[in-house]
C-alpha cells in the first residue's frame, strides 16, 4: 500500500509521477519514441522529406499528429491530408484544434524548406473547406520553388528546441511586458492577434477561469474518458504509439507493474490518481506568471490554419526568449458543458460568443513562465505520415 502522496503531472502531451521513492525501481527508455528529435533534417535526397523530418515535430491538440502527407509524381509537390482518424470528436467536436495543429505542420513545414533555399506555393483547402467537420479533402497542396537568395526564417534555429511545459513555473521570476511584446513581434498579419495580462488581478480572474474549466473538462465523462483513452502508459505503450498523452518515468513504469498505475483508476472519479491529477494541473494553472491569447477576426478553416503558423511562431519566440509555454485549450472547447467558460473567456477578451465562421474569436490560451526544459514529446516517425508516393 502506497502511503506517501503521488503527485500525477498531467494535461496535454505528457505526464510524469512522482514521490513514495520508487524512482529506483524501473526506468523508462523513449529513444525510440524521441528518435524523430534527432533525425529532423538529416540529409535526405528529396527536399520534400529535408522539410518534412521538421514539420513532423510540430504541436498538435493531445499530441495526436494528425498530419498525412502524399508525396506526388511530381518532384516538387506534395498533398497535405488530415488523417480522419485521429480527431477528437469529444474535447474538439468541430475539429477546430486539429485545423489549427495542422496549420503548425505548414509554418514548420515552410521554414525548413526556406533553410535549404526553397520557398512553398500552398494552396490551402483546394477542394474547397470542409464544415461542421472535416472530411477527406485535402487541407492542403504545397509546391517547393527553389527561391535563390529568398531569407530565412531566424525562427528556424528554434524548432529542436521547442517544448510544450506542463511543469510549475518560477515563482520568484516575472514576466516583464517588454518580453511579452518581443513576442508579439514575430507574428505575421494572417497569424492572428496577440494580446497578454501579467498583472495580479486579470491573472487571478484567468486562473479561476482555467481552474473551472479544468475541473469541467475531467468531471464529463465523454471528455475525460477521450483523453484517458489516447494515454500510453510508462515505455512500452508509448514507443508502441508514441502520440496521445504520455505517461513516463520511472514511477510510473513501478506503479503499471503493481496496478495502481492503469486507466480504470484514471476514469475513477473516487480514486487517488484522478484526485492528484485534478489537483496537480490545477497548480500548474497557479504558476503562471503571465497569460496570452490569439484571436482571429473570422474562424473559417484558413483561419485556423494561419493562426496554427502564428502559435507555433509565438512559441518559438517564447523559446528563444528563455520562456516556457503551455497552451490551456479547456475554456475554448465547443462541447456543451463548457458552454459557460467558453462564453466567459470571450468576454473576458472582448468577443461577443462566435456564432458561425466569420465570427471573430479567440484561438489560443496560453500560460507564461520561467522554467527548466523538458524533453522533447514523442513523435511518429516521418515516413508513418507519408500515405503513398505516386509514380
Amino acid at each position: 500500500m502506497l502511503t506517501r502522496r503521488l503527485l500525477l503531472m498531467t494535461g496535454g502531451a505528457g505526464v510524469v509521477l512522482v514521490g513514495a521513492g520508487l524512482g529506483s525501481v524501473l526506468h523508462s527508455d523513449l529513444r525510440g519514441a524521441r528518435a524523430p528529435w534527432r533525425t529532423a533534417g538529416k540529409r535526405f535526397e528529396d527536399p520534400r522529406l529535408n522539410a518534412l523530418s521538421y514539420a513532423v515535430l510540430a504541436p498538435s491538440p493531445h499530441n495526436r499528429q494528425p498530419w498525412l502527407v502524399r508525396l506526388e509524381a511530381a518532384a516538387d509537390a506534395l498533398t497535405l491530408f488530415c488523417d480522419l482518424d485521429r480527431l477528437l470528436p469529444h474535447t474538439d467536436p468541430p475539429n477546430r484544434q486539429v485545423v489549427i495543429g495542422l496549420g503548425a505542420f505548414l509554418e514548420l513545414l515552410r521554414q525548413a524548406a526556406a533553410e535549404e533555399g526553397y520557398g512553398l506555393r500552398i494552396t490551402t483547402f483546394p477542394e474547397g473547406e470542409p464544415w461542421p467537420v472535416l472530411d477527406a479533402r485535402p487541407v492542403a497542396s504545397v509546391k517547393f520553388v527553389e527561391a535563390g537568395g529568398a531569407p530565412k526564417d531566424p525562427l528556424f534555429d528554434t524548432i529542436l528546441d521547442r517544448r510544450t511545459s506542463r511543469v510549475r513555473f518560477d515563482q520568484k521570476r516575472p514576466i516583464a511586458n517588454e518580453t511579452l511584446s518581443l513576442l508579439d513581434q514575430v507574428l505575421r498579419s494572417e497569424d492572428g492577434e496577440f494580446e497578454w495580462v501579467n498583472d495580479p488581478v486579470n491573472g487571478e480572474a484567468l486562473k479561476s477561469l482555467c481552474r473551472e474549466a479544468w475541473e469541467i473538462e475531467m468531471a464529463t465523462q465523454a471528455t475525460h474518458k477521450e483523453s484517458t483513452a489516447l494515454t500510453r502508459i510508462g515505455e512500452k505503450e508509448i514507443n508502441e504509439n508514441p502520440d496521445g498523452i504520455s505517461l513516463s518515468g520511472p514511477v510510473i513504469e513501478s506503479l503499471s507493474l503493481v496496478g495502481v498505475m492503469n486507466r480504470i483508476q484514471m476514469n475513477d472519479p473516487s480514486s487517488r490518481a484522478y484526485d492528484e491529477a485534478r489537483k496537480y494541473y490545477n497548480s500548474l494553472i497557479d504558476s503562471a506568471m503571465a497569460f496570452g491569447w490569439l484571436s482571429t477576426a473570422a474562424n473559417s478553416r484558413r483561419d485556423q490554419l494561419r493562426v496554427g503558423g502564428g502559435w507555433v511562431r509565438l512559441h518559438q519566440a517564447a523559446t528563444r526568449a528563455g520562456l516556457a509555454m503551455q497552451p490551456l485549450s479547456q475554456p475554448l472547447q465547443e462541447f456543451p458543458e463548457m458552454a459557460e467558460k467558453f462564453e466567459e473567456i470571450h468576454d473576458f477578451t472582448g468577443f461577443a460568443v462566435p456564432t458561425d465562421e466569420t465570427s471573430g474569436r479567440v484561438q489560443g490560451l496560453f500560460r507564461f513562465g520561467y522554467a527548466k526544459a523538458p524533453p522533447p514529446a514523442p513523435r511518429w516517425p516521418m515516413q508513418t505520415r507519408i500515405v503513398r508516393v505516386d509514380a
